[in-house]
């Protein structure tokens, strides 16, 4: 083996520099004032410096102000013989820029084993930390989601008391009645509540959409006026969008609000009485695995052709510690700040089975870089159904573990000619099917119960009787809880909270439908 160096036509003093100069890793020696003696190709290419500039020169020319104490207590450590190893801190190149880095840092000996120097070998770990930071940051967005989506479905059963209650009310008394005026306030405030749900359903992914093929630039274009009204005169929203995109398949007022949500997070961004601009921009990007990893999503994105949407703001910009906390529900730099914002932005992307990427640094402005997948097909518009007398006849049976939704159920179908019979939960409400199948028309079943949940309810109705009517009743999106029961011919949705006038109108409606053909398991 000692013979190979000069196989080779290297010395081994040769061969080593080589090895060296073609290792990935920085390699510098330092002596023990911390002053560069060498610098590899590596070291050039992780910090910027050529070797010209760097030589020479203290090795403190890498550290950020923060990390000024760290140089001499690693030459403390030296000097005593000891070895730095995979030490992991931030530095900064030639350009400015933080990266982080993995330190193994040893003593040079001579030969009389004094310690000469040091031998210092760094890593650009900077791309694995961000994947890593990107990892938990998903991991504890998907946490809060499911938070958030827990609390709405309780939320929304407590509205659908409050609100269905008051407009049973209003429409039992006559018009003239002086309660009037304070169930209208109820029911409005009722109404606001329900809005503040669908932002927490929007983070938690669940937000109820009337998808329909969107041109994202018109709709940008289109609401251009009103955003630039609703911001200060010294910041300018500049238009970049590209007409000749790719239509998405979306809910175009969930859109409205990301559009809105982020023109209005960057024009704040701005100092006040500063100028600055927000630059709106459209394209299409196409998307491979690489940049995927790359991306804040709770989805698992695959490679294809995206629209892509990018909201460029002249602003403060953000640390990085910021930067892992913009999405949190409720969090704010501003101290008027309130609301969802960011979190219910990313929430509504993510139900689009879209991306986010954000790029910041303090001092240097912001961007949000939303990724929306292309759509070759017109998906279905939302059609208003035009108001009609909804009363009817027959029996109905609701299932919900809910007795506030049971109660107002109950009512408000009784006031509309129905008859009505109620179960705590899918195994009482089997029970009470069938002892009454005979006269039951149509059963209203809760997605989300204990003891039998709304799917295996569905399913062994459905074995009771393959051509029962059943609407399924959630908080939850239609698109999200029907996928559930693909195959099994619901009747209609009920989306909670709901008005007296609404339920029966689904339950009309459900009713004047033709009846499901029965599966072929079934027959």
């Amino acid at each position: 083996m000692s013979e190979f160096p000069e196989q080779l036509g290297l010395s081994p003093a040769a061969r080593l520099s080589a090895i060296v100069e073609s290792s990935e890793d920085a390699i510098i020696s330092k002596d023990l004032n911390g002053i560069i003696q060498t610098w590899n190709g590596a070291a050039e290419r992780v910090y910027g410096y050529t070797a010209e500039e760097a030589v020479g020169r203290p090795i403190s020319i890498l550290l950020p102000a923060d990390r000024q104490k760290e140089e001499a207590e690693i030459l403390q450590r030296l000097r005593r013989g000891e070895r730095v190893k995979h030490f992991e801190t931030t530095r900064i190149t030639k350009k400015g820029d933080l990266i982080y880095v993995s330190l193994t840092i040893s003593p040079i000996l001579g030969e009389n084993g004094k310690i000469l120097g040091a031998s210092h070998v760094a890593r650009d770990i900077t791309e694995r930390r961000q994947f890593e930071a990107q990892i938990r940051q998903t991991q504890r967005l998907q946490s809060l989601g499911v938070l958030a989506g827990g609390i709405a479905h309780d939320f929304n059963n407590l509205l659908t008391g409050i609100l269905g209650n008051a407009s049973l009310i209003g429409e039992i008394l006559p018009p003239s009645n002086p309660v009037q005026p304070l169930l209208r306030d109820v029911m409005s405030a009722s109404q606001r509540l329900s809005d503040l749900t669908r932002q927490l359903l929007a983070y938690a992914g669940r937000g109820r959409f009337a998808r329909q093929s969107v041109n994202l630039s018109e709709l940008v274009r289109e609401i251009s006026t009103l955003i630039q009204a609703s911001i200060p005169k010294t910041v300018q929203v500049r238009l970049q969008l590209d007409d000749s995109i790719p239509t998405i398949g979306a809910d175009p007022s969930q859109i409205q609000q990301i559009v809105m949500n982020l023109i209005l997070n960057g024009a704040e961004a701005i100092p006040e009485n500063e100028s600055g601009t927000v630059t709106v921009t459209s394209a299409v990007h196409n998307v491979d695995d690489l940049y995927i990893r790359s991306l804040l999503s709770t989805n698992e994105l695959k490679p294809g052709t995206y629209v892509c949407l990018e909201i460029h703001d002249t602003g403060k910009g953000m640390d990085p510690e910021t930067q892992a906390k913009i999405f949190d529900p409720f969090f704010t730099t501003k101290v008027t700040g309130r609301g969802l914002g960011l979190a219910a932005v990313l929430g509504i992307v993510s139900s689009h089975s879209g991306a986010i990427k954000v790029y910041s640094q303090a001092g240097k402005g912001s961007t949000f870089k939303v990724l929306l997948p292309a759509d070759a097909t017109t998906a279905r518009k939302q059609v208003n159904t035009p108001l009609e007398d909804f009363r009817g006849t027959g029996t109905i049976l609701v299932i919900d573990d809910e007795e506030l939704v049971r109660n107002v159920a109950k009512a408000s179908l009784e006031l509309y000619g129905y008859t009505v019979c109620v179960a705590p939960d899918g195994q009482a409400g089997l029970e009470v099917y069938e002892r009454r199948s005979d006269e039951i028309q149509l059963v209203i079943v809760d997605l989300m119960m204990p003891r039998l949940g709304g799917e295996e309810t569905c399913r062994r109705l459905r074995h009771l009787r393959p051509d029962l009517r059943i609407v399924l009743a959630s908080g939850y999106s239609d698109i999200e809880a029907v996928s559930k029961f693909q195959g099994k011919d619901l009747a209609g949705f009920l989306k909670k909270p709901f008005t007296a006038a609404h339920l029966a109108q689904i339950v009309k409606t459900a009713l004047a439908t033709t009846k499901p053909e029965p599966s072929a398991q079934a027959r």
